[in-house]
């Protein structure tokens, strides 16, 4: 396989045969984020993407279930490069469920909804989406592209094209205190109901040296939360979630305590679970510092 860069893919996606559609993000501003920093957002020449595909079909013929498509947001490639990506691969691998991507807002929002459902149609199945919070100010302010009604309606169209939605937040952003936790959680929480994935990841925020965020930090303009703000902007989170059988984790590596359920069905026992990490100010509980990471 041919890769440009550093490579990144959700952390469900380790199985998955990691095929390069577009080097770095289209957007590629957000001030928390350092991954693609050192790319120049490009499109693979199909041509070389189609060879990739056969590559990886002389040595994962049938071995290969699930593709992600790399790198930051394979959706805002043409519809017609998508679909001959989409094609390729289900010729190429005979045992193929599913095809994914990461999906930003701003890009989303460039499809149609008749695009989206096309190229949803055509196989490619779940969509990683970072809402990363429900807050306007902070979602402008941290420089995702689209406030909260752009974030909603990017998320409110790919559910409508048929996609398994999967909403990714971040805890923190808004930094410490109860009082700019729980109003982040309130609209973050609201916008998952209004927006209705299928699943939701709520990650901590970790500020990584070379960023605009980590500067902020820096200078004390943005304080971090406690361990213990974390947790309970998570149970605020949680609590206000109303939607139905979703797959909601908060076990990724950056976060203090790993939690997995489905919500509702779940949720008083995972709120009953952080009250009792939260009351009793129990940091042997919580994961280390040393083991956490991005």
């Amino acid at each position: 396989m041919r890769y440009e860069g550093d490579i990144y893919r959700p952390p469900g996606e380790w199985k998955s045969y990691l095929l390069q559609c577009t080097v770095g993000c289209s957007n590629n501003t957000c001030t928390f984020c350092s991954m693609y920093k050192a790319k120049r957002y490009h499109i693979r020449p199909l041509e070389d993407v189609l060879e990739d595909i056969q590559m990886a079909k002389n040595t994962f013929y049938r071995s290969t279930e699930t593709v992600f498509l790399c790198d930051g947001d394979a959706i805002d490639l043409p519809v017609e490069y998508l679909l001959a990506v989409l094609r390729a691969l289900y010729d190429a691998f005979p045992n193929l469920r599913r095809v994914t991507t990461y999906a930003g807002p701003l890009s989303t929002l460039r499809k149609t909804p008749e695009e989206l459902r096309t190229i949803r149609q055509a196989g490619l199945q779940r969509a990683y989406l970072g809402v990363e919070t429900g807050d306007d100010a902070l979602l402008r302010h941290v420089k995702k592209g689209v406030g909260a009604d752009g974030m909603l309606r990017a998320g409110q169209n790919l559910v409508a094209a048929g996609f398994d939605l999967w909403a990714i937040v971040i805890t923190g952003l808004e930094g410490g205190g109860r009082e700019a936790l729980e109003r982040n959680a309130a609209l973050t929480a609201r916008m998952v109901n209004e927006m209705v994935p299928k699943h939701l990841s709520s990650m901590t925020l970790m500020p990584v040296e070379g960023t605009p965020l980590y500067e902020e930090v820096r200078r004390g303009e943005l304080t971090l939360q406690t361990p213990f703000e974390s947790l309970l902007e998570t149970r605020e989170l949680v609590r206000q979630i109303e939607l139905e059988d979703l797959h909601y984790t908060s076990n990724h590596a950056s976060n203090y305590l790993p939690i997995k359920g489905t919500l509702t069905r779940d949720r008083d026992k995972i709120i009953a679970m952080l009250d009792d990490v939260i009351a009793r100010q129990d940091a042997s509980r919580l994961r280390d510092d040393i083991y956490r990471g991005l």
